[in-house]
């Protein structure tokens, strides 16, 4: 697509990238990505992608917005609070860059819905907040060989990963590391431990970096490791992960053969 000069003047930084230029900036208006959970992550994380001038951004989250997630999900207002997070974040995008579409869906990912949602989607994004989630959205991008760039942080603490097992023998999916959900209790959530804001924004903006190289195919995946951040100690840790021939899903003799 040929770009506008409305779109030439708000997106010149990106153009006067090499790797980018005009080429990859329309690419990017074409481009289509699915954030589950409009939360911590999920607010940089559209923010950014928004703001990048990606073309439809699909975001999915059952909650409403509440006064204690104003100090880290900068996606929502004070004036939010009580509405529901999918149209309080839709409303900042749309203020931010009106040229890109955004799709609510005021609804929470299950094995019924997430299957239909995934397969409308160039790359997913997780920003949810609890186990279940992230296993049936491992699990559900595995089957329609979708990429997920997924983070999860805690405290002053935050792992950021790449899942695309589709494009390589070699390469791991969440189970390959995780392999199935803890026992309930066995790790605090945010509720329950606390977490710096501006974690969620380290993570947040990288995953929408790591996005945006795979939207693309630019720079090194992330795929085949995994980000660790300490912001305590200001020390970042990349660690090699490999496929696990004994995953449940995509290891040598799959036990998982749907969603359920």
């Amino acid at each position: 697509m040929d770009l506008t000069d409305e779109q030439i003047d708000r997106y010149a930084r990106h153009i006067l990238l090499p790797e980018m230029g005009g080429v990859g900036q329309s690419k990017l208006l074409e481009s289509r990505v699915l954030v589950v959970g409009a939360g911590g992550l999920g607010s940089p994380l559209l923010l950014y992608l928004a703001a990048a001038g990606v073309g439809t951004l699909g975001v999915i989250d059952d909650d409403v917005v509440d006064l204690t997630n104003l100090q880290r999900q900068i996606v929502h207002s004070t004036a939010g609070v009580g509405r529901p997070k999918v149209e309080s974040a839709a409303e900042t995008l749309a203020a931010i860059n009106p040229g890109i579409k955004v799709i609510p869906y005021k609804a929470r990912l299950t094995a019924a819905n997430a299957a239909e949602l995934i397969s409308q989607y160039d790359v997913i994004a997780d920003g949810s907040d609890n186990f279940d989630t992230k296993f049936l959205l491992n699990d559900a991008c595995y089957f329609a060989k979708k990429t997920l760039v997924a983070g999860a942080i805690l405290r002053f603490s935050g792992q950021l990963y790449t899942f695309k097992p589709h494009a390589g023998d070699d390469l791991p999916c969440y189970r390959c590391i995780f392999r199935e959900p803890p026992p309930p209790g066995e790790v605090p959530t945010c509720a329950e431990a606390g977490v710096l804001g501006a974690v969620c924004g380290m993570i947040g903006s990288a995953q929408a970096t790591e996005i945006v190289k795979e939207l693309l195919g630019i720079g090194d995946s992330l795929a085949g490791s995994l980000l660790v951040v300490d912001a305590l100690s200001t020390t970042f840790r990349k660690i090699r992960a490999k496929r696990d021939p004994a995953c449940p899903l995509c290891g040598d003799h799959p036990t998982i053969t749907g969603l359920s």
